[in-house]
């Protein structure tokens, strides 16, 4: 396999810096503003059908999240939610957007490796700004090659990427924390992957599929593509 590989995708939130985290702190403060309308459980399974209802409309990422807060809001209070409490869910969104970059164990060694003897591609999806602030932010944008942010990260969505970028799937490597997203679409394509969970995941990212495939390889940290390519 080493000696199969030209080409490794990176995925940035959550494989590269924290993100998921910040979303579920900002769904404790959401339910905090909610508690006089709703309990916290049902609060967010409704939240979540919003999200998933709404991925095809805004896409994903903070301003996705905000719009879908506060359609939830309005929805479970029947229209009653106040001025103040809408602001306040705005200001949710906005302090996600202030968070400093906090870059994962070992990313800037990996990268800097791993740059000097593949092509490197940071592939993530999200808000364009966003994820632009994000990489400035890390001063990771150095070590790629290219750059893709996403709309979406479905089979059709990696194989536009493979055929912008003249990549051959059966000498590409994807490494990502999300089986759903990074993972799953890029074997059946015939590509490689790594999968390095992250401690929080987003109920949406999440794949009940037990998958067992020749391509797959699993790591506890992306130190560990150091030892495989």
């Amino acid at each position: 396999m080493k000696n199969k590989i030209k080409v490794v995708g990176v995925d940035a939130d959550d494989t590269l810096w924290v993100n998921q985290p910040y979303f579920d702190d900002a769904e404790n403060t959401y339910a905090s503003i909610m508690a006089p309308y709703i309990s916290e459980d049902k609060l967010l399974r409704e939240l979540l059908n919003t999200q998933s209802r709404n991925i095809p409309i805004y896409g994903y990422g903070v301003k996705s999240f905000v719009l879908s807060m506060i359609e939830t809001a309005c929805l479970l209070s029947h229209n009653k939610i106040d001025a103040a409490s809408i602001q306040s869910i705005i200001k949710i969104g906005k302090d996600i957007f202030s968070k400093q970059v906090e870059l994962l164990d070992h990313v800037d060694d990996v990268l800097k490796n791993l740059k000097e003897r593949y092509r490197l591609i940071l592939m993530t999806k999200g808000d364009l700004l966003d994820q632009k602030r994000k990489l400035h932010q890390s001063r990771l944008k150095n070590h790629f090659h290219h750059v893709e942010v996403m709309s979406n990260k479905a089979e059709e969505d990696y194989a536009a990427v493979f055929k912008r970028n003249a990549i051959v799937a059966e000498e590409f490597m994807m490494i990502g924390n999300s089986m759903k997203s990074d993972i799953i679409p890029v074997l059946n394509l015939g590509a490689y992957a790594m999968h390095v969970p992250y401690h929080a995941t987003w109920v949406h990212e999440v794949s009940q599929e037990d998958l067992e495939h020749p391509k797959l390889l699993r790591a506890e940290s992306i130190k560990a593509i150091m030892n495989i390519l």
